[in-house]
């Protein structure tokens, strides 16, 4: 077969292989759930690009972002139509291109030196530091379906109280590349020693000493994370308290589930009150989900007034999903907290609007490629300041309740200084959401599961409620005992504990992926500079030699 016409091959198997590994790590995330495919993605993945020009290893990026993100993310365009949710999933696709093309630029000079090993440690820095450029940027990024959100069930999951989401991303990554490593070990071999046979001779190839000692020590590090994590069970104790929440359930799904918008608040008052009936102790909180008051109860009289009757029959301070009027041209996404006898409630405005849903970024541009643009008719306001409400209990010590609402449960530093903002005072954290626009997809189950990894991150128990579910009690491991149905009215009890831990994974905050932008760049210049030196040694080693001695090259994998 000609050069050019084995080289085109080449290519369409690796953009195969890399469109097969986008799909196989999409079937790690709900509603599949089949994580241990998300260390099988990166493998194949890495398989596909390794010692591939930067350009093929981009279209290969690509080939794997799309048939990654077009399943994960085909909730974005349930009611909306196909041009958004192609147009993110294409945006989303286009960070893996960048990242296997930045991969193969640095693992180039390392594949060529004794210190090869190292090419393959660049893959798991590249995931995070690819995950953190698209988790903020553009419009403040989109950090959903990240490899760590994959892994709630996986033995990797504890390792999130160490690392954090990028350092449980690292970590499915490095046993991706492992398992890569391993599979082409084994057919190398394989192949090498059918090759003796046939031609009666053994390999004259020769391993540079280094590459062993190294390479163990990478392997090492690489299963350090499950190591750490299979060794360690989170702590679940603390306080019990007694917390309600109400899944209100809309008239109907889709993008016009508000249009009966007092239906909804009724639909959560009336939750309160039977769960009043059916539990006469009251509660120390109630949590609404967000939505669940899109009429402004400090402004209208009568969505204020059943506000205030859910709050005095529950007895119970209560936690409320609310869009509010101002300030001035705009609207607010607040959870309002209300207390027994106060007329006056405390609130917390989301700090992430999401754009393109709660505002529209250059309006008028983007309205020339699709009209769906102006169903947001006011955009949102943006708050500017984390949340924190302290409850009290009767008898006992009062406790917190921190608020995240719904897309902000992705975003790490909100998480983490939401969670810190309570101090050393005992909190559980409240993921308020609203998945009514998104359907019978498995958006909603992507979200739980995010809260699942975030309990386990923070050390925290975690009250997600949605108006339309899955709404569940999360304890502080990421275990919960039953989660409800999509578009079913519900009101659960349950008593998640309280906690005042501090994990290693807050200490560190955004440590892991300063790490990993560290490690790249000392790994492409460590690749360059033994590259050259090897070069001087051998050009050395030549003219001593004479011009009939040639060098011979390793083989590693």
């Amino acid at each position: 077969m000609p050069t050019s016409s084995r080289s085109r091959v080449t290519s369409v198997l690796v953009l195969v292989l890399a469109a097969v590994s986008g799909l196989a790590t999409a079937y790690a995330f709900p509603t599949h759930d089949v994580w241990w495919l998300a260390p099988v993605g990166v493998a194949l993945l890495s398989a596909a690009t390794v010692g591939r020009g930067w350009r093929l290893a981009a279209l290969a990026g690509l080939a794997h972002g799309l048939g990654f993100f077009l399943p994960t993310l085909s909730w974005s365009g349930i009611y909306v139509g196909n041009l958004p949710w192609i147009a993110l999933s294409t945006l989303e696709a286009l960070y893996i291109a960048a990242m296997c093309a930045v991969t193969a630029v640095v693992q180039r000079p390392l594949a060529h030196t004794r210190l090869r090993p190292l090419a393959h440690a660049v893959v798991p820095l590249a995931w995070v530091l690819q995950e953190w450029a698209r988790g903020t940027t553009p419009f403040g990024g989109f950090p959903w379906a990240r490899l760590a959100f994959s892994q709630a069930d996986s033995p990797l999951a504890p390792f999130a109280r160490f690392g954090g989401a990028p350092g449980l991303t690292f970590a499915v990554a490095a046993l991706g590349v492992l398992l890569h490593v391993a599979v082409a070990t084994v057919v190398r071999r394989v192949l090498a020693a059918r090759s003796t046979q046939r031609q009666g001779s053994s390999p004259t190839a020769v391993l540079p000493a280094a590459q062993p000692v190294l390479g163990a020590v990478l392997v090492a590090l690489a299963l350090a994370p499950l190591g750490l994590a299979l060794a360690t069970t989170p702590p679940t104790d603390g306080r019990r308290v007694s917390v309600l929440f109400v899944q209100g359930n809309v008239p109907k799904p889709g993008l016009d589930f508000n249009s009966e918008r007092r239906k909804v608040l009724d639909n959560h008052v009336q939750g309160t009150l039977a769960a009043a009936t059916r539990n006469p102790e009251p509660p120390s909180l109630v949590v609404w989900p967000e939505n669940a008051s899109d009429i402004d109860p400090l402004r209208n009289l009568d969505a204020a007034a059943d506000v205030r009757l859910a709050v005095e029959t529950i007895k119970a301070p209560l936690l409320l999903g609310a869009v509010l009027i101002g300030p001035g041209e705009y609207v607010s996404n607040a959870s309002l907290f209300y207390l027994p006898g106060s007329n006056e409630p405390q609130r917390y405005v989301k700090q992430h609007p999401v754009p393109f849903a709660e505002y529209i970024p250059y309006r008028s541009f983007f309205r020339n490629f699709s009209d769906k643009v102006d169903l947001v008719t006011r955009d949102f306001a943006k708050g500017d300041r984390a949340g924190a409400f302290e409850v009290p209990v009767k008898g006992q010590d009062p406790y917190w309740v921190v608020p995240t609402i719904c897309f902000e449960v992705a975003y790490d530093d909100l998480m983490r200084d939401s969670t810190l903002q309570a101090g050393k005072q005992e909190n559980i954290l409240a993921v308020q959401t609203n998945n009514a626009t998104f359907g019978y997809t498995a958006e909603s189950e992507q979200q739980f599961a995010i809260s699942r990894i975030r309990a386990i991150e923070h050390g925290r128990s975690v009250v997600h409620v949605s108006t339309v579910g899955v709404s569940g009690f999360i304890n502080p491991d990421g275990t919960y005992v039953d989660k409800t149905a999509l578009f079913t009215p519900a009101a659960e009890f349950g008593s998640p504990v309280v906690r005042t831990e501090v994990t290693i994974a807050d200490r560190l905050g955004p440590v892991p992926e300063y790490a990993a932008a560290l490690a790249l760049v000392a790994l492409l210049a460590v690749g360059r500079w033994q590259r050259r030196r090897d070069a001087r040694v051998d050009a050395a080693a030549t003219d001593a030699a004479g011009p009939a001695e040639s060098r011979r090259d390793s083989v590693v994998v």
